[in-house]
């Protein structure tokens, strides 16, 4: 097939987490997300930073989970999530390294040989997200 791709970007990311309060709790509170709804018969909640989304679905056993092995299971490895700026980065991981639940597998460090940083943790609901800052693209945000 050639042509135009037939998708234009992401309208959403659907995560299972292992408690939806403690992991909706970490973008609303941590991050300064806003929740933009939710569906409490699933349950899930809706989450966004204003040019994503993301729906948190909240697993149907939470006793007896399957754990997030980003080696062995298909489908996510994780999130990266861009930030605007080194000094935005390294505010970003001061806040939330120090999270209840949060385990931090390193420190903001470039990726690679640069100019791209980065930093890596998993949120309290087990979910491995990247925050990254690219001083070679733009966020213009209008």
């Amino acid at each position: 097939m050639t042509g135009q791709p037939l998708t234009s970007g992401v309208d959403h990311i659907g995560l299972t987490v292992r408690d939806l309060n403690i992991t909706r709790d970490f973008f609303i509170n941590g991050l300064g997300w806003t929740q933009v709804g939710e569906r409490p018969s699933y349950p899930a909640a809706f989450v966004s930073d204003g040019r994503i989304t993301l729906t948190l679905w909240q697993v149907t056993d939470p006793a007896n989970y399957v754990k997030f092995d980003r080696k062995t299971g298909v489908g996510l490895h994780h999130l990266a999530l861009r930030v605007g700026s080194e000094e935005a980065l390294q505010e970003l991981f001061a806040r939330i390294s120090s999270w209840p639940g949060v385990v931090v597998e390193f420190a903001p460090e470039n990726q690679g040989d640069g100019p791209k940083r980065h930093t890596m943790m998993y949120e309290p609901g087990g979910i491995r997200l990247e925050f990254d800052f690219d001083p070679r693209i733009s966020l213009n945000r209008t």
